[in-house]
C-alpha cells in the first residue's frame, strides 16, 4: 500500500510537472524568465546568474574547448567538474599499457601529480545584442548571397573593435535563422590538468546498452583544473603556473532532490534544429539518418573486432570507437522518435497554420507569402545529393588516411607552384609532420586499412555513380572492384600510411612522388570532388533555405509576439530550468525519478565489459558503507532526472537548485524523446544527470582522495529534529505499572 501511495503522488506530481522547453539566453532572463524561474522554486535573481560588473553564476561556467562539453567551478582553486566522456579523449591520450587510466581511473594526491590534459576552456564575459546595428545595415532589396556578405562585414568590423587583451576573444552568432545576431566575448586559458576519474566502469557503466536510456547507474564524471601564470593571466602550460582563482565556484549541495524540487542548468547547448520544417524532417528520416546509421555501424564493427584482440589497441581506438558510438545510437533514437511522435505531421500542420494567417493579409503575403515555396525548393535540390554528401562525411572522410592526406593538400600546392621558396615548403612540411604525429599517437594501419576498403566500398554500393568520386574509376578498371586488393596496395605503399616512409618523404618532398602515391590521389580526388562538385552542388538549393528559414521565423514571431521564443542552440551559454521528476514513457510503464546503488548490483554481469562492477566498489555497496552521502533512506542515490531541456554540448552541464548550489552533472537525454532536437517533447523530455552525492561518494569513500572533497564548499543536509507534540491540557496521570520495554513505534 506505502508503494502504490508513493506511486499515486508522483504520477499526480507528474501531471503539473510537463517539461520546461527552451534554452534561454542569459541576457534575456530578466525580462522573460525570472518570473516563472521563480514561481518554480528559484530564490535568486535573473542578475545573480548573469551580470557582468560584479561576479554571478556565468563567471562559474566552463566551455571546454570550442564547446564540446561543458563544466562548472567548485573550488576556489580553480577545480572543475565535468562528464567522463567530456574528459575521456584527453584521459585516453594520457594512458598507455603501463599506465591504463581508462581502466583504472586517476586521482592527483598532490597538484604535482595532476596531468596535462590538451585542451583550453574559456569563461563567457559579456553578451552583446548587436541585431539593431547588423539589421540597419540590410535592405529588403538584398538577396540571401549580399545579406550574408554584409553580414560577413559587419562581423568582421564588430569583432575587430574587440578586446585584444591576453586570452580574450569575441565570436559573433546568427540568431533565430538570420532575424538576430549577438557577440559573446570569452576569456580563454590554455593551461588544463587532469585531476580524478574513476575508472570506466564506473564513469561509462552501462556503456552502449544503456547509452541514452534511462533508468542510468552511471558516474559520468571527471575533475579537472585550470592553471594561470603567476599574474593570474592567461599563460601557456608551465610549472611556473598557479591555480587559477574563478570569479565563482558553486557550493555543492547534499540535501539531495525530491520531486518537484526545482532545476536549472547551464552551460553550452550544440546544436538543436528546433525551426526545422516538414521537408527537413522528411529528408532526415528518408535519407540523413538512416546512411549515418549504416556507415557508423559498419565502422564500428571493424574497431571492435581489432580492439577486442590486444590491449593496446582498445586503449588507441577507445576515444575513437566512443565519438562514432554516441551518435550511432543518436540517429537510431531520433529516427525512432520523430516516426512515433508524429513529427513530420505537427510540422505540417503547425506550417499550415502560419501560412493561414499569412495570407489573411496583403501586407503579411507580400512579405511572406514565398516561405513554403522558397524551402520546398531548396530541398528539393538539396535531396539530389544529400546522401553522396553523408556518405562523403561519414565513410570517405571516416578514412584516417585519406584526412591525413587533406593535411598535405598544402604541401602539395605548395610543390607544385613555387617549389623553390624554401621556407614556405618547411612551413608546409611542418604542419603535415604536426598532423602525422597526432595521428601516429592512435594509429593502427590494419584498422584503418579494412576501415577505408570498407567505406569506399559502401559508397561505391549505395550511391548514385555519378555522384561518386573519381578516385572509383581506379578501383573498377586497375583492381576489378575488388576494394581490399586497392586498399591493400595502397597502404602497402602510401605515404600516408607508414611512419618512415612519411619520414622519409617530409625529408625530402617531392611532387613527383605525391604524383604516384596511390594514398595521396585517392585523398586528393575525394577533396576536389566534395569542393568542386558535391559543395557547390549543395550551394544551389542554400539560398532559398537560407531565405525560407529566415522569413519563416520571422513571421511565426510576428504570429504570436506574446511567445516566449528562445534562439536554437548553437554553443553559446544558455539556461534552462525545470523540474525533477519521474515519467511515464510508455503504457502501463512508470520510471521514477532516482536510481539508487542497489541497481548497480542489479545490472552486475561480470561477463559483459559495460557491466562490471569493481571489486571495491562491489565490497563498500554491498556493506551499504555510504557515510554522508546516503539520503534520509540510508540509500546511495547514482542519478536523478529532471524535465529540463539540453542537447550535445551541455554534457557536463552543473545541474543547480534554487540557492545555485550544485546537485548534479548533466550527462545525457532519455531514449524516448530523441527527437527532442527538433521537436520539443513536453511529455517525455528529460534530462539524465549524475547525483553530485554520488559523485562525492566515488571520491572520497570508493577512491580515498577525500582531499580533493576538501577543497569544495559543501553545504550539507540539514538534519531536523523530530516534532514534539504538545498537549493543551495536562494528561491525566495513569495508575503505577511494573517498567517494561516498548516496541518502537513505526510511521507511516
Amino acid at each position: 500500500m506505502k508503494r502504490t501511495l508513493s506511486l499515486l503522488v508522483a504520477a499526480l506530481l507528474f501531471i503539473g510537472t510537463q517539461a520546461h522547453e527552451g534554452m534561454w539566453l542569459l541576457n534575456k532572463l530578466k525580462q522573460i524568465n525570472e518570473a516563472q524561474m521563480q514561481k518554480l522554486g528559484f530564490k535568486l535573481t535573473a542578475e545573480d546568474i548573469y551580470d557582468i560588473n560584479k561576479s554571478s553564476l556565468k563567471d562559474g561556467i566552463v566551455r571546454l574547448g570550442g564547446g564540446f562539453c561543458s563544466g562548472e567551478m567548485v573550488s576556489a582553486e580553480g577545480l572543475f567538474l565535468t562528464n567522463h566522456h567530456c574528459g575521456y579523449d584527453a584521459v585516453q591520450g594520457l594512458s598507455s599499457v603501463e599506465h591504463d587510466y581508462l581502466t583504472d581511473g586517476f586521482w592527483a594526491k598532490t597538484r604535482k601529480d595532476e596531468l596535462p590534459a590538451g585542451f583550453s576552456v574559456s569563461f563567457l564575459q559579456r553578451i552583446d545584442d548587436v541585431s539593431e546595428q547588423v539589421n540597419g545595415q540590410l535592405t529588403a532589396d538584398m538577396n540571401e548571397e549580399q545579406r550574408e556578405a554584409k553580414i560577413g562585414e559587419i562581423a568582421q568590423q564588430l569583432i575587430g573593435e574587440s578586446s585584444k587583451e591576453n586570452g580574450m576573444s569575441t565570436e559573433f552568432k546568427v540568431m533565430f535563422e538570420g532575424n538576430e545576431f549577438y557577440l559573446f566575448h570569452y576569456k580563454t586559458y590554455r593551461d588544463v590538468r587532469l585531476v580524478g576519474v574513476p575508472p570506466s566502469a564506473i564513469g561509462k557503466f552501462g556503456g552502449d546498452t544503456d547509452n541514452w536510456m534511462w533508468p542510468r547507474h552511471t558516474g559520468d564524471f571527471s575533475m579537472f583544473r585550470v592553471y594561470t601564470g603567476p599574474d593570474g593571466e592567461p599563460a601557456d602550460p608551465s610549472e611556473a603556473n598557479v591555480p587559477f582563482k574563478p570569479k565563482h565556484h558553486f557550493p555543492v549541495s547534499t540535501a539531495g532532490v525530491k520531486e518537484g524540487d526545482f532545476a536549472m542548468i547551464m552551460g553550452y547547448p550544440g546544436s538543436t534544429d528546433r525551426f526545422l520544417s516538414s521537408h527537413g524532417v522528411k529528408l532526415a528520416l528518408d535519407v540523413e539518418q538512416p546512411s549515418r546509421v549504416k556507415v557508423r555501424r559498419a565502422k564500428l564493427d571493424i574497431y571492435e573486432e581489432f580492439m577486442d584482440r590486444d590491449n593496446a589497441t582498445r586503449i588507441k581506438y577507445a576515444s575513437k570507437y566512443a565519438q562514432v558510438s554516441n551518435y550511432w545510437k543518436y540517429f537510431i533514437g531520433q529516427q525512432r522518435g520523430l516516426k512515433r511522435l508524429h513529427v513530420y505531421d505537427k510540422k505540417k500542420a503547425q506550417e499550415t497554420e502560419l501560412m493561414a494567417w499569412v495570407n489573411a493579409d496583403g501586407g503579411r503575403k507580400a512579405k511572406y507569402g514565398s516561405i513554403l515555396t522558397d524551402l520546398e525548393t531548396g530541398y528539393n535540390e538539396r535531396t539530389k545529393f544529400e546522401k553522396a554528401s553523408v556518405y562523403m562525411q561519414e565513410a570517405a572522410f571516416g578514412s584516417e588516411m585519406i584526412i591525413l592526406g587533406f593535411r598535405m593538400y598544402g604541401l602539395k600546392m605548395q610543390l607544385a607552384n613555387d617549389p623553390k621558396d624554401a621556407a614556405k615548403v618547411a612551413a608546409a612540411v611542418a604542419r603535415v609532420q604536426a598532423a602525422a604525429d597526432e595521428l601516429w599517437k592512435d594509429y593502427v594501419p590494419a584498422i584503418d586499412e579494412k576501415v577505408t576498403a570498407t567505406m569506399f566500398r559502401m559508397i561505391h554500393d549505395d550511391v548514385e555513380r555519378d555522384l561518386q568520386p573519381s578516385v572509383m574509376n581506379t578501383v573498377e578498371k586497375k583492381y576489378k572492384s575488388n576494394f581490399d586488393a586497392w586498399a591493400a596496395a595502397m597502404f602497402k605503399t602510401s605515404v600516408l600510411t607508414d611512419k618512415a616512409r612519411l619520414d622519409a618523404f617530409l625529408a625530402k618532398p617531392s611532387l613527383k612522388v605525391l604524383d604516384k602515391d596511390l594514398g595521396f590521389l585517392a585523398s586528393e580526388s575525394c577533396l576536389n570532388h566534395y569542393r568542386s562538385f558535391l559543395a557547390p552542388a549543395l550551394a544551389a538549393g542554400e539560398e532559398d533555405l537560407a531565405r525560407g528559414y529566415r522569413l519563416m521565423v520571422g513571421a511565426m514571431r510576428e504570429k504570436d509576439p506574446n511567445k516566449s521564443w528562445y534562439p536554437n542552440a548553437n554553443s553559446t551559454m544558455r539556461l534552462t530550468y525545470g523540474t525533477v521528476g519521474s515519467y511515464v514513457p510508455a503504457d502501463a510503464v512508470f520510471y521514477d525519478y532516482v536510481t539508487t546503488a542497489k541497481g548497480i548490483l542489479e545490472k552486475e554481469d561480470p561477463t559483459n565489459d559495460e557491466f562490471i562492477v569493481p571489486a571495491r566498489q562491489k565490497e563498500l555497496l554491498m556493506k551499504k558503507e555510504y557515510g554522508r552521502y546516503a539520503d534520509e533512506k540510508g540509500d546511495l542515490v547514482v542519478c536523478f532526472i529532471s524535465n529540463n531541456d539540453i542537447t550535445g554540448g551541455n554534457s557536463g552541464s552543473g545541474v543547480f537548485n534554487g540557492n545555485g548550489e550544485l546537485i548534479g552533472i548533466a550527462f545525457d537525454g532519455n531514449w524516448e524523446a530523441m527527437s527532442g532536437d527538433i521537436a520539443f517533447e513536453p511529455e517525455l523530455q528529460r534530462t539524465i544527470s549524475v547525483d553530485i552525492r554520488y559523485v562525492l561518494w566515488t571520491i572520497d569513500t570508493f577512491a580515498g582522495a577525500g582531499h580533493i572533497v576538501n577543497e569544495m564548499t559543501l553545504v550539507e543536509k540539514k538534519v531536523e529534529e523530530p516534532k514534539v507534540e504538545v498537549p493543551t491540557e495536562p494528561a491525566p496521570v495513569a495508575p503505577a505499572t511494573p517498567k517494561k520495554t516498548m516496541a518502537p513505534v513505526k510511521k507511516s
